[in-house]
C-alpha cells in the first residue's frame, strides 16, 4: 500500500479550503473501518486516507509549515498505514467516568496482546501490539494501543474468496467476538491491494 509523501498533502492554505469536504469523506470512510469489541473497546482500522487526515489535522492544529517538521509528521504516521499483507488498527478503551476507566485499565494488563482475527478455516491470528513502544506496565494497560495483524497469502486469498472473518478479544476481563459485516470486509480487503 502506498505511503504518504509530502506531495500528497495540502498546504495549510489549501487544506483550509478542502477541509470540510475532506472531513465529510473521511468520516464516512471511517464508519466502515470502526469495529466495536464490547461496550468499551473499539478498533479503528487505519489506511492511507485515515492517516492522511490525521497528518493534515496535526499540521493544521500545530500550524506546521516548515518542510523538516512536515517530514517528521509523515515519518511518525506512515508506519500506521498497512503494508499490503496486514491490517493496522488503533485499539481504544473508552469509559466516560475516569475512575471507572482507571480501575478497568488496571484489570486489563496485557489485553493488547489478546486481540485476534480469524479467517474461516484458519487459526486465531493475534495482533502484534505497539511496535513503537510498550504501553503496559506492572499495574495497568494504556487506554490506546496500536495493533498490526499479519496475514499469509493463503489467509488473504481465503478472505478475498469470501470466507468469514471474525475478530475478538480473549482476556480474563473481556471476552468478545464479532464477525465482519460486508461493508467492513469490503473496506478492509482494500488494505491488501
Amino acid at each position: 500500500m502506498k505511503k504518504i509523501e509530502k506531495k500528497d498533502l495540502w498546504s495549510l492554505e489549501e487544506y483550509a479550503i478542502e477541509r470540510a469536504n475532506f472531513r465529510r469523506q473521511i468520516l464516512a470512510h471511517k464508519r466502515v473501518r470502526r469495529l466495536t469489541l464490547g461496550r468499551h473497546a473499539t478498533l479503528f482500522f487505519e489506511d492511507f486516507q485515515t492517516i492522511k487526515y490525521q497528518i493534515q489535522e496535526m499540521l493544521r492544529i500545530e500550524k506546521i509549515f516548515e518542510p523538516q517538521a512536515i517530514d517528521e509528521e509523515i515519518e511518525a504516521y506512515n508506519p500506521l498505514i498497512p503494508d499490503g499483507t496486514n491490517w493496522k488498527a488503533t485499539l481504544m478503551f473508552e469509559y466516560p467516568d475516569p475512575s471507572e476507566r482507571n480501575q478497568a485499565l488496571r484489570n486489563m494488563a496485557g489485553i493488547e496482546h489478546q486481540v485476534w482475527t480469524r479467517v474461516n478455516g484458519f487459526g486465531k491470528n493475534f495482533g502484534k501490539a505497539n511496535d513503537d513502544l510498550d504501553r503496559t506496565n506492572d499495574t495497568k494497560t494504556a487506554a490506546v494501543h496500536f495493533l498490526r495483524f499479519e496475514f499469509n497469502t493463503r489467509e488473504i486469498d481465503a478472505m478475498k474468496e469470501g470466507e468469514n472473518i471474525e475478530l475478538g478479544i480473549e482476556h480474563d476481563s473481556l471476552q468478545y467476538k464479532v464477525q465482519l459485516s460486508d461493508p467492513e470486509r469490503t473496506s478492509l480487503l482494500q488494505d491488501f491491494d
